[in-house]
């Protein structure tokens, strides 16, 4: 089976199970140009045959880290499903046209949001951000919000896809779907939990 598929299944059954509060959210995992690793919670928007896809400022911490390094890891973790999925991947920007599309559909104050916050940056105060806030919504009063140029979304074609699933004893099930290229076919290995 389909690695992507088998996920695909796996997070609309996340979606609609009771005490699951975002089964989109995601640690998105990168190294730094120290060779450091930092990992943090991200929302997936897309997933297809082409791979995973998140959005954020990619003048942020993460995204100067992938524009180092574009090789990162994505972990979801479900408890109330005793399931957990790795992906291992390169990251590769989105067309200027789909991070558009995305950004449209934004709701206004994450759009106002995207061009208030210098994320990952040093802020002297939160007052600082606000005044920032509110100036923009004056700006673009009655006007569309546009993508601002630092904004965009990665894609990630997986090389490697690993699920587990806890099992009594600790014995648990592990799956990992390996390929050498994302056109290659996947390779399945079971691992020891």
């Amino acid at each position: 089976m389909d690695p992507l598929a088998k996920f695909i299944e796996l997070l609309e059954r996340a979606k609609k199970t009771p005490g699951i509060f975002e089964a989109t959210g995601m640690t998105l995992s990168t190294v730094g140009a120290d060779g450091r690793p930092s990992g943090r919670v991200v929302l997936l928007k897309g997933v297809d045959a082409q791979g995973l896809v998140f959005y954020t400022n990619t003048l942020s911490r993460k995204g100067r880290e992938l524009a180092a390094h574009p090789d990162l890891a994505l972990t979801f973790w479900w408890p109330q499903l005793e399931s957990q999925v790795r992906f291992e991947g390169r990251a590769a920007r989105v067309s200027d046209a789909e991070a558009d599309a995305y950004f449209a559909t934004r709701p206004r104050v994450s759009q106002l949001g995207a061009w208030a916050s210098q994320q990952s940056e040093t802020l002297r105060a939160r007052q600082e951000l606000e005044d920032r806030f509110a100036a923009l919504e004056k700006k673009y009063e009655g006007k569309a919000v546009p993508r601002p140029p630092h904004w965009g979304g990665y894609r990630v074609p997986p090389l490697s896809v690993e699920f587990w699933w806890n099992r009594p004893g600790r014995l648990h099930d592990r799956e990992l779907y390996t390929r050498a290229r994302p056109d290659a076919p996947w390779v399945l290995t079971l691992l020891n939990p």
